[in-house]
Parts: C-alpha cells; sequence; structure tokens
C-alpha cells in the first residue's frame, strides 16, 4: 500500500468512518473507497455488500479477481443513564462485538463499583458529547427517564444519523418527548427514527429482559443499516 493511500486510509479511521480497499490481484492496483462515496464507484453493490458485513475477501469481477478489504469503526453502544438496564447490557454488548459506554452525571449511579471495567463518563452529556462525539458507527440508548438528561443526546443522535436511537418510556411519556423535539426544532420525520417503547418488543418485563431486547434491535439496525451517504442525504432533505 503507496503512502498516500495509507494516509487516506488512516484520516477515515480517526474519522470513525468506513473505507473499504479494492485491490486488483492481477495488476496489483489499489483505490480506496470512502463508504460516502460507494454510490459512484463501479463495483458499488460489491463494496457496499462488503461494508455492510465488515468481511473482507476475494471476489470475482468484469475486470478480473479482486480483493476487497473492509475498515470500519468498531460499531458501539452508548447508554445514557446508568441503571440496571445499563449493567445488564454492558457485559452483553461485549459478547455480541460491541463497544459500550455509559454516560450519566448523577455519580450515585455512575460509579465504577456498578460498572466495573465499562468506559463510565459522570458527566452531563452535552460535555462529553464535546470530545466523544456521536457517529453512524453509534447506537444511542437513552433509559434514565429525565428528560435533563435525555433530551441533548436524542438531539444530537438525531443530527448524525447515529444507526439506532432508542429511547425508554411508555407511549404517554414518549408522546410528551416528540412535543419536546418539535419544540426544539427536530422535523417529525427525523423523530420517527427514534425507537420507543426502546427494544424489540418480546414482551420483557425485567432489566435484564429489556436489556436483551435492546441489544436485539441494535443488531437488527446494525446489520440492516442504511450506507452513511444515504442516510446523509435524507438528513439534509429533513
Amino acid at each position: 500500500m503507496d503512502r498516500a493511500l495509507l494516509a487516506a486510509l488512516n484520516k477515515e479511521r480517526a474519522a470513525r468512518r468506513a473505507a473499504v480497499v479494492v485491490t486488483e490481484l492481477a495488476s496489483g492496483r489499489q483505490r480506496l473507497v470512502r463508504e460516502a462515496d460507494v454510490g459512484a464507484d463501479p463495483l458499488a453493490e460489491l463494496v457496499e455488500k462488503v461494508i455492510r458485513s465488515g468481511k473482507s475477501g476475494i471476489s470475482q469481477t468484469d475486470a478480473g479477481e479482486v480483493f476487497v478489504n473492509a475498515h470500519l469503526p468498531p460499531a458501539r453502544i452508548v447508554a445514557i443513564g446508568a441503571v440496571h438496564i445499563s449493567q445488564a447490557l454492558a457485559p452483553m454488548a461485549r459478547i455480541a462485538g460491541f463497544d459500550i459506554e455509559i454516560i450519566d452525571p448523577r455519580t450515585a449511579f455512575a460509579s465504577k463499583d456498578r460498572f466495573p471495567g465499562v468506559p463510565l463518563h459522570a458527566e452531563w452529556p452535552e460535555d462529553v458529547l464535546k470530545t466523544r462525539p456521536f457517529d453512524p458507527y453509534t447506537a444511542v440508548c437513552v433509559i434514565t427517564h429525565d428528560p435533563k438528561i435525555d433530551d441533548f443526546p436524542l438531539i444530537s443522535a438525531l443530527n448524525t444519523g447515529c444507526f439506532y436511537i432508542g429511547a425508554l418510556g411508555s407511549r404517554k411519556t414518549h408522546a410528551r418527548r416528540v412535543e419536546r423535539l418539535v419544540a426544539a426544532g427536530i422535523s417529525q420525520s427525523s423523530i420517527d427514527r427514534i425507537e420507543a417503547p426502546i427494544g424489540a418488543d418480546i414482551g420483557a418485563a425485567n432489566p435484564g429482559e429489556i436489556a436483551v431486547a435492546i441489544l436485539s434491535s441494535v443488531i437488527a439496525a446494525f446489520r440492516k443499516r442504511e450506507m452513511f451517504a444515504e442516510r446523509r442525504g435524507e438528513t439534509a432533505a429533513a
């Protein structure tokens, strides 16, 4: 890999953006395909498939064999709320291959004793997001039941195009949440991306089961996600 291509790839990695290196096996020629540019690439269908699956490999094309090497940011779950559900979700997320971190300004909840070995931010979300912003490879799970904590990260997640956004609460609670988001200038089409009540409808009744439901929804959203360029166009249109 030449230096210019490597530098461009490292730039995408640092920004937590997906990219693919396509190598023509017969000639050794390589090119970098950024996720945002997939639609314009002659191998768009193949490159998109590799980005969705995260699996690199050799493929036969009309121009000969190519090796398509996927470079994806680690998918992560950010839980807003250091509650019992988050305690159950953290180990499950890791087993499923997701990075996870917890944000909650309430120090009585956000303690290392309750979340051993889990990246934990006992700060307001707006302060954490200044240095650790959301991105399209982030799932945001809002589970504090406190609008003062929940609303800012929800708005940020919607504006960023996170691949999954879920919020805890009854339909009545969510109706009030929708009113606040509309008042904050968020379009209804964007608000409709929020899964509320959060998690797959499996009849979950306790924190562990709710965590399973959340993880199920996150996995489904990640594997069926739209490409970044499509999400970006949808956000602009909204």
